[in-house]
């Protein structure tokens, strides 16, 4: 690593246009191709970026020029996508989850680790300047000993948005699954890995009706529960509520709060790189809360800065939306269901290190700064 990644693109799905917006700022990171099962949507993202090609799934895994695979398909295809990556000598970053299950996350790193490739894993939302800022606070002293937290994410369902919503409402999907990564991935990067679990779970509806698109009016089948509720065990002894639900309207509440013994804090959105940090002090509780000047992170980042760090980050240190840290993330998570299930604590068996801070970082400065 520590040189630019020419990096192929296997699923231009709705995604992809996110990463579309960033990837040309990143001086680390050189789009040379695209692929997906239906070619003419890989034709058309060819099309909008100048020297890109669009090529067939097998031969962008083929082609010697692409050294990494950004893997953008459907969650159920990431592990077989990374898996033939891999054994094509490729790097590996992804879509979240990192696979289905933890059964597959374990061979795609087992793999990777016998082939000498990395694999990266969004969220790298955390990188932003909206968690970084929050975990400068807590780092710094200014909350003291955290004690717990709480992540809520709320939405009836989308379907009311997504045209092709089947895969949610799918072993695999659901919205511990879908969204969790993003508030539990959070939780990790301010309080630290999770060593149990124990979660409840239901679901309101067996059947999804369509909301727009070609197939406005179709009703899906729902097979899995819709709505997550959990207590998450930090290895520091804080504890975290978690609230993931695709049956509930909306909430008023901030996504993720941290409560610590002298303060607590107001965490931004973790769907967003940014957003603001609030902090209400026992000393001036009755004064109320004071936003915290944004002091860590990414400005302005946008989705690929951590297929980026992993281009920057020298060999033998850890990228920081790494692998390991997606399948600690994976585990957290299907431990939780297994809990839900079984109605009793079940231990977390993996551990990640908490990634390395970001300082605060402008998109105007060399992308290499952004691995330090």
């Amino acid at each position: 690593m520590g040189e630019p990644l020419n990096v192929g693109i296997i699923g231009c799905g709705a995604i992809v246009a996110q990463y579309l917006k960033t990837l040309p700022s990143l001086p680390s990171v050189n789009l040379r191709a695209v692929a997906d099962l239906d070619f003419s949507r890989a034709e058309a993202v060819a099309a909008s970026q100048d020297g890109v090609r669009a090529l067939t799934v097998d031969e962008l895994l083929a082609d010697p020029e692409i050294d990494t695979v950004l893997n953008l398909t459907i969650p159920a295809a990431h592990a077989d996508v990374a898996t033939r990556a891999i054994a094509a000598g490729k790097h590996v970053y992804g879509e979240k989850p990192l696979a289905a299950n933890t059964s597959q996350a374990r061979k795609v790193l087992a793999l990777a680790d016998e082939a000498g490739v990395r694999v990266g894993c969004a969220p790298d939302t955390v990188l932003g300047t909206g968690i970084q800022t929050a975990r400068h606070a807590i780092d710094s002293g200014m909350i003291g000993r955290p004690i717990s937290a709480t992540a809520t994410m709320v939405t009836p369902g989308h379907e009311r948005w997504h045209p092709n919503p089947d895969f949610y409402y799918v072993p695999g999907g659901g919205p511990l699954l879908d969204m969790g990564p993003y508030y539990v991935t959070a939780l990790v990067t301010l309080l630290g890995p999770v060593t149990s679990v124990i979660g409840a779970a239901s679901h309101t509806r067996k059947e999804r009706t369509i909301g727009g698109g070609p197939r406005a009016g179709e009703t899906i089948p729902v097979s899995i529960d819709t709505h997550v509720t959990g207590v998450l065990v930090h290895e520091s002894g804080a504890l975290s509520t978690l609230v993931m639900s695709f049956d509930a309207v909306q909430t008023r509440s901030s996504n993720i709060e941290i409560h610590g013994e002298q303060a607590s804090l107001t965490v931004p959105d973790p769907n967003y790189f940014d957003g603001e940090v609030s902090i209400c002090t026992l000393a001036n509780r009755e004064i109320g809360w004071d936003s915290i000047p944004t002091s860590a992170g990414y400005i302005g980042a946008g989705r690929g800065y951590g297929l980026a760090d992993m281009a920057l980050t020298p060999a033998g240190e850890q990228h920081r939306a790494s692998g390991q840290l997606a399948y600690h993330v994976l585990d957290v998570m299907e431990s939780l269901l297994r809990s839900a299930v079984d109605g009793s604590s079940v231990p977390v068996l993996s551990t990640a290190e908490r990634p390395a801070a970001v300082a605060l970082t402008s998109l105007s400065e060399p992308v290499s700064s952004l691995a330090t």
